[in-house]
């Protein structure tokens, strides 16, 4: 049997404060790295895991890939 839940939106909920706006702008909330660009040879296969698993996911695979690139690298 489920416990019925009562929602009392409609009652008072005391004295409001307006607060000041103090989230960062959008362009503030990613630092963008310096990216350069490169020519790599993968294997047929390989390229075709990253676009199948993109497109499952709705992401870029040039994206994913390079992602996969900086873990590896921040990690050694």
């Amino acid at each position: 049997m489920k416990k019925k839940v009562q929602k009392d939106f409609d009652q008072p909920m005391g004295k409001m404060k307006m607060v000041g706006d103090f989230l960062p702008p959008p362009d503030q909330l990613v630092m963008p790295e310096e990216t350069v660009k490169v020519t790599l040879s993968l294997t047929k296969s390989s390229l075709e895991f990253f676009k199948r698993e993109a497109r499952r996911h709705k992401k870029k695979y040039q994206r994913m890939i390079r992602e996969l690139v900086d873990r590896y690298a921040k990690q050694y």
